[in-house]
């Protein structure tokens, strides 16, 4: 799963290290000591091998150079008011442990290894502060490394990742493609153990959302609110819906599948919060290559697989089976691509041969998202499936129907004219049960709705008024 790095961050490295540093005044104004002198003299600006030999030689020194130790600063504390230091020993620490993997295994065993480099993410709110960004760049990769070294959850990690997360989100909802891509890639090198997941979902109001307004806007179905718009003069990959390059998509989509493996803790909010199938089956139509196309469906299986109760009545509602019976017909080689197609297809073929008209409706009002489908203006649907609406699952579709009414709908003013129709007839089938309608506030929204400027949701909010007015003086 291994990626090249961002160009902006490769490019901003190697400036970095081509920089003179005046290591012997920085001793003498007492930034550094002797001895880190020494340390990074032996090993900067040296051939690989010796760089190697050297710090193998000498592990717990270099160790104690990095995090410092017992009785010794680390040469970050120490030189932390010289920016240019500070800025070379980052990417320096960097090279160190990607070239010596056992100096990343002795920064791990040291008890707190990330305590000199945390505070430097908060170093500024600059965006173009390369400090802050290092700093993520080289916890990224020690901490993905204690992740995979340990079976178990270490505290070291549990108290790195909420702070390193936070700052990865900063980058992602960058509106420079350049930066989205530097964090968004920060995000999947993190993802590899299932506690890491964990804290992820726990932080995805800054993590999750947005990955998904990236999406949106490949998708061209997000709004225009001037955040996020993937616009960038660092590289950007142009051809997709607002901007958004295929590198950035793929590594998006790439985060979002790595999270689905948590599906079961997932999958039900991802579709509550981002109506994440919809926006994949709109993905999957506008998929530019097979290796996204790969991820889309590999994400759709993960979710369906731990969530086929809610989940798949979504997916037959927005077509999908549909949509994967025309992809089934291009002419695709990726053997992975192709498994996760036909396991789809599968699935959803088995789910809808037992689908009944219910279902269909309940899909669709759990879809989030209404049209004038047949069981709507149909009276003998609603004589035989009004109670049922009611009372499955503990009321969870009159539920949606009151979640739904309380949006404005500015752009599909269908959507209330909808839900004000099935309101109504759920009161004329059922009117003494006007009690729980009136508890989720449904009552209240029709009727606020008579003053719509929609002329299709006066006339429906008048009618669902008028089965309520009917029961009025019997009550």
């Amino acid at each position: 799963m291994s990626l090249e790095p961002p160009t902006y961050l490769s490019s901003l490295q190697n400036n970095i290290r081509a920089r003179p540093i005046p290591w012997d005044g920085a001793v003498r104004a007492g930034n550094i000591t002797d001895d880190h002198l020494k340390k990074i003299k032996a090993v900067d600006k040296v051939r690989k091998e010796q760089r190697i030999q050297t710090i193998e030689a000498d592990l717990p020194g270099y160790t104690s150079l990095l995090a410092g130790g017992a009785q010794v600063k680390s040469v970050l504390e120490s030189a932390s008011r010289r920016t240019d230091i500070v800025q070379y020993i980052l990417v320096l620490a960097l090279d160190l442990i990607q070239d010596a993997p056992a100096l990343a295994d002795s920064l791990i065993s040291h008890p707190e290894p990330y305590k000199p480099f945390l505070p430097f993410l908060h170093h500024s709110t600059n965006a173009e502060d390369p400090i802050p960004l290092l700093t993520s760049t080289f916890l990224t990769a020690l901490v993905s490394h204690s992740l995979t070294a340990s079976s178990k959850p270490a505290a070291r990690d549990q108290e790195a990742l909420p702070q390193l997360y936070i700052y990865l989100s900063t980058l992602a909802k960058n509106q420079d493609s350049g930066l989205q891509d530097i964090g968004v890639q920060g995000f999947s090198e993190l993802l590899r153990k299932k506690h890491s997941r964990e804290i992820f979902w726990a932080h995805r109001k800054e993590t999750m959302d947005p990955l998904v307004q990236t999406l949106r806007t490949a998708a061209g179905t997000k709004e225009n609110n001037g955040s996020s718009s993937g616009s960038s003069t660092r590289g950007s990959e142009p051809g997709l819906a607002g901007g958004i390059g295929l590198q950035l998509l793929y590594r998006v989509l790439l985060v979002v599948w790595q999270l689905t493996f948590e599906g079961e803790l997932v999958g039900e909010e991802l579709q509550e919060n981002y109506e994440i199938i919809q926006l994949y089956t709109q993905l999957l139509r506008l998929s530019p290559k097979e290796k996204t196309t790969r991820l889309l469906l590999a994400t759709l299986y993960n979710l369906f697989s731990s969530n086929r109760t809610t989940l798949l009545p979504v997916a037959v509602f927005v077509r999908l089976p549909a949509l994967l019976t025309n992809l089934a017909g291009r002419h695709l080689t990726d053997p992975d691509l192709l498994d996760d197609l036909n396991a789809l297809s599968t699935m959803l073929d088995e789910y809808t041969k037992t689908q009944t008209t219910f279902d269909q409706y309940a899909a669709e009002v759990q879809s989030g998202h209404l049209r004038w489908s047949p069981p709507h203006k149909n009276p003998t649907f609603w004589k035989d499936n009004a109670r049922r609406i009611l009372d499955e699952s503990n009321g969870a579709l009159p539920k949606k129907l009151a979640e739904i009414l309380s949006k404005t709908w500015d752009n599909d003013k269908q959507v209330l004219a909808i839900a004000c129709n099935d309101v109504g007839h759920l009161v004329k089938e059922l009117p003494e049960r006007r009690t729980q309608l009136e508890k989720l506030g449904l009552k209240a929204r029709v009727m606020e709705l008579m003053a719509d400027k929609d002329e299709s949701v006066r006339w429906e909010s008048l009618r669902a008024v008028g089965e309520w007015l009917r029961y009025t003086f019997d009550a």
